[in-house]
């Protein structure tokens, strides 16, 4: 049986040192980029980052909302709400 999509919002800080899950505040996963906000070089350091920390592939986010928004909703597909939640709240320890 397929898991169903989770969206989640990201607020996104290009151009910081290294790349960084900066905090986890009211539904909003704050991230920092080290790439600069330049022809979608930010928006592919951001999934790259994303896969890493969810333990996901690549293909399986996508950006559904704010392509050249700080604020953008990241679909995760084929992981439940729960799932993403445990990962992003197990990075804050």
């Amino acid at each position: 049986m397929k898991k169903e999509r989770t969206l989640i919002t990201v607020q996104v800080q290009p151009g910081a040192n290294r790349n960084q899950v900066a905090r986890y505040t009211d539904g909003v996963l704050h991230v920092r980029i080290a790439a600069p906000p330049v022809r979608g070089k930010a928006n592919r350091e951001l999934i790259a980052f994303l896969s890493d920390i969810l333990g996901v592939s690549r293909s399986s986010l996508s950006i559904e909302k704010g392509h050249t928004s700080r604020r953008k909703v990241i679909a995760v597909e084929d992981m439940e709400q729960g799932e993403v939640m445990e990962r992003i709240e197990g990075l804050e320890r």
